[in-house]
């Protein structure tokens, strides 16, 4: 077990962390009829777009800015219970308009949830905005327009999430320019729908200092050594990838040789509930299943730090607690 561990996640996306038993009561309490995609306190999907299709449900439940900071404070706070001492959770703008809330009330919602949480427990936090590849180009540049202007210092990041099969990254390169430009650490998908072209395509058009899974780079043994050589930080989540049938089983999850290759790696619950998973699994499972030891999972959790959207002086206290 790996529960005296500090624990750091740089990739999940705040939706798809809501524990279903809150879900449950903001159905009740909106009068929401649970049963197509919540059963047994079980998320119900059976693969990649009817999971999309589960994920926009649960969401649907959460409508107010109250209700944005409960859900925040309730996943950090689940968080810092087992022994994480930083968050990354990737929101998106679109999302707080697309439901009516406004992107400002949507993320003032979150950022009141990550200072409760903080406030209770130490626990720091912060926020990537993402942009989502099926709502096409136009509307990944809002959502990096919106990142850029944004003087809120917990928005720290950019990414691009969604469905991986529409466009090339190509397309949505001028939103990860806006977003360099404003200083902003960029991340993207790529290498977990797609082969290993969509992470060739990321290091050409992004140049991000990390990857969203990324894992799919092991069909390339010239793209594993070249992302070895740029340092580039794949933010794997391999519970996720079993759940959604990207390798077969733990057995032939990369983890292991990419790290193994020199590839830097961390871990990471990506949509915990919705995959039958938490950070405190995806850490047992690195000792469990791929047999690393504690001071390899140090290691990929200093890296982790190392790799966070954050001011130098925040990391310096993160690697203290460390």
């Amino acid at each position: 077990m790996t529960s005296h561990l500090k624990k750091v996640e740089l990739h999940c996306h705040l939706e798809g962390a809501a524990p279903p038993a809150l879900t449950k009561s903001q159905a009740l309490k909106y009068g929401v009829d649970t049963h197509d995609f919540l059963r047994d306190g079980i998320y119900v999907w059976d693969d990649f777009a009817a999971f999309l299709q589960c994920y926009d449900k649960v969401s649907e439940v959460f409508r107010t800015e109250e209700d944005y900071a409960l859900l925040t404070e309730t996943y950090l706070e689940e968080l810092a219970s087992i022994g994480t001492i930083y968050s990354e959770l990737i929101v998106s703008p679109d999302h707080g308009d697309r439901i009516g809330l406004g992107a400002n009330a949507y993320i003032a919602g979150v950022c009141a949830g990550i200072r409760a949480a903080k406030a209770k427990t130490g626990i720091e936090a912060r926020l990537i905005i993402t942009g989502e590849r099926h709502f096409g180009p136009a509307s990944v540049v809002a959502a990096a327009e919106y990142a850029a202007r944004s003087d809120n210092p917990l928005i720290t990041g950019f990414n691009l999430a969604g469905e991986e099969r529409m466009g090339r990254v190509a397309d949505y390169a001028r939103a990860f320019d806006i977003a360099r430009e404003a200083g902003l650490g960029l991340t993207i998908h790529a290498g977990e729908v797609c082969g290993a072209f969509s992470v060739a395509d990321a290091l050409d058009v992004v140049r991000p200092s990390r990857i969203g899974h990324g894992v799919r780079a092991i069909e390339d043994i010239d793209l594993v050594a070249r992302l070895a050589d740029l340092g580039t930080v794949l933010e794997v989540c391999p519970g996720s990838n079993i759940a959604l049938s990207v390798f077969p089983d733990f057995q032939s999850h990369p983890l292991r040789k990419l790290r193994e290759a020199g590839v830097r790696v961390t871990l990471n619950s990506d949509d915990p509930p919705f995959f039958h998973t938490s950070l405190e699994r995806e850490y047992d499972l690195a000792s469990s299943a791929f047999g690393f030891g504690d001071d390899e999972i140090n290691a990929m959790t200093r890296t982790a730090i190392e790799a966070a959207f954050v001011d130098e002086e925040t990391r310096r206290r993160l690697m203290a607690r460390l």
